[in-house]
């Protein structure tokens, strides 16, 4: 690929960053790892369409052509301390995904900080898989024709859990556990770094002694940072910026949208120029009327929490969904994992099976036990599992939401037909909705965060999440849905 100006001064940036540590981009070559080497850390920064993806995907191909072994969350083989390593992370699952489908081997946080431990007898079809010269296994209960299909797939797509399961295994068949990582790893590229609160960074600075972040300084700030982002902490000479907007983003509405949102610019003139875009472009929509079909798998985007219950009320009330259980397909946002201290492994168990706080998840239906749920966890590399369950739904009114499933503990979730803006962050999805009203309602409130009208920044994240179409609901109103709720659309 050709490079921009600032793409070619932020690479070669990269390319010190790396050689200080051993690692030569150029050369294609690396050293065995300087264990006592102070930690390195750079960002590079820049709007949507900015090229930080590109320049990602580019880095990412240098450190496999320099020879160093990818980590992607899924079983690693004996490493020798002579190897040096690389992963591409990305705080949510939707963002890994992403990044996946964009060709970058992606993985989450949660993902390489806890390793899956296998049964010692299919650990050996994972090694004969993964290794040069392995020799093919003999496993009980899994024959040559099982393990042929678990090597087509593994050609083709390189996740030992995929392969296992193409033979026709399950996942609690091999994985029999996950644990904490111990041993340290090389670089560390990530992606959504905007998303970062400090214990994250904390945990990525204790296992990777290179990481590169890849921000967009115009987004929000996780919460409880104080309007600060990690890299905000950096010395200016670590903080690289892409301005330049690249020729593939350049016929795009809806980033010519995120940065019609300038300084200076006021909310009317904004709208005004969503409805200007709109009458000339099918990409960008001015609607009176909220999509009940499209919440069910994307999630309205609003400011306020009060904003977020009502439309999840109105959803509801149009798909008919019964006020006290779930319908399979109902959308649900993970809301965390409660679970004492005393059950960590079961703990790191569902944040390592993609439950972490702010995954999209569809309910599949009732699971076998009681409290338990059938959910499919979207943008995970295994996304179909059954875990306790807490799921609230809440409604305009009620003090407390109404728990159609109770476990003891376990994982909890809320209603996910509406979300706010703030936990959008990180996730695209082909088509969003943003609820106008309540992005004017933050902009009458005249709230500043960072240095920036609150306003701004919420637009400007919402827009962003919106990879092919944007629509802009201007009224309390909800349209009728043209299909029933149902899970037979996902894979």
């Amino acid at each position: 690929m050709k490079f921009s100006d600032d793409q070619s001064a932020a690479f070669d940036a990269i390319a010190e960053v790396m050689r200080a540590s051993g690692i030569d981009l150029v050369e294609e070559s690396f050293s065995p790892p300087d264990e006592g080497a102070a930690a390195q850390v750079a960002a590079v920064l820049g709007k949507a369409g900015s090229g930080k993806t590109a320049l990602l995907a580019k880095i990412a191909e240098g450190l496999h052509e320099a020879g160093l072994d990818l980590i992607g969350g899924d079983y690693e083989p004996g490493r020798k301390r002579t190897r040096r390593s690389f992963a591409v992370l990305a705080p949510t699952n939707k963002a890994a995904s992403v990044l996946r489908s964009a060709g970058v081997e992606a993985t989450t946080i949660h993902r390489i900080l806890y390793i899956p431990v296998y049964d010692p007898q299919y650990e050996l079809i994972a090694k004969w898989l993964s290794e040069k010269g392995a020799p093919k296994p003999e496993v009980e209960g899994v024959t040559d024709e099982m393990l042929d299909r678990a090597h087509a797939f593994y050609q083709t797509q390189k996740s030992i859990p995929g392969a296992l399961a193409a033979a026709g295994l399950r996942g609690s068949d091999f994985i029999k556990g996950w644990t904490r990582r111990d041993e340290a790893l090389d670089v560390a590229l990530v992606d959504e770094a905007s998303m970062l609160d400090d214990k994250q960074f904390e945990d990525l600075k204790e296992i990777f002694s290179t990481l590169i972040l890849f921000g967009d300084p115009a987004q929000l700030a996780p919460v409880g940072q104080s309007g600060e982002m990690i890299f905000d902490k950096l010395p200016e000479g670590r903080r690289l910026t892409l301005s330049r907007i690249h020729r593939q983003s350049a016929d795009n509405p809806i980033l010519d949208l995120a940065h019609a949102l300038r300084e200076g610019v006021e909310f009317h003139e904004f709208e005004r120029e969503i409805e200007r875009i709109a009458e000339n472009d099918p990409r960008v929509v001015v609607a009176p009327r909220a999509d009940p079909d499209l919440m069910a798998r994307a999630p309205m985007l609003c400011w306020r929490n009060a904003t977020r219950i009502r439309l999840i009320q109105g959803f509801r009330t149009a798909h008919n969904a019964p006020a006290d259980d779930l319908t399979a397909g109902e959308p649900l946002i993970c809301d965390g994992i409660e679970l004492p201290l005393k059950h960590r492994k079961k703990r790191i168990d569902l944040e390592a099976r993609g439950l972490i706080k702010g995954a999209q998840v569809i309910y599949l239906g009732a699971g076998r036990k009681g409290g338990f749920a059938r959910l499919h966890v979207v943008g995970a590399e295994t996304p179909s599992i059954s875990a306790a369950a807490i799921i609230k739904i809440e409604a305009p009114g009620l003090e407390e939401p109404y728990i159609p499933s109770a476990a003891r503990m376990g994982a909890a979730f809320v209603h996910g037909a509406a979300t706010t803006i703030h936990k959008a962050q990180g996730s695209q999805w082909p088509e969003v909705q943003v609820f106008a009203p309540d992005i004017f309602a933050a902009a009458q409130a005249g709230r500043v965060e960072a240095g920036a009208p609150l306003w701004r920044r919420l637009a400007y994240v919402a827009v962003t999440r919106a990879q092919e179409r944007l629509i802009w609901v201007t009224r309390w109103r909800l349209s009728k849905p043209t299909t029933s709720l149902g899970v037979s659309d996902l894979p």
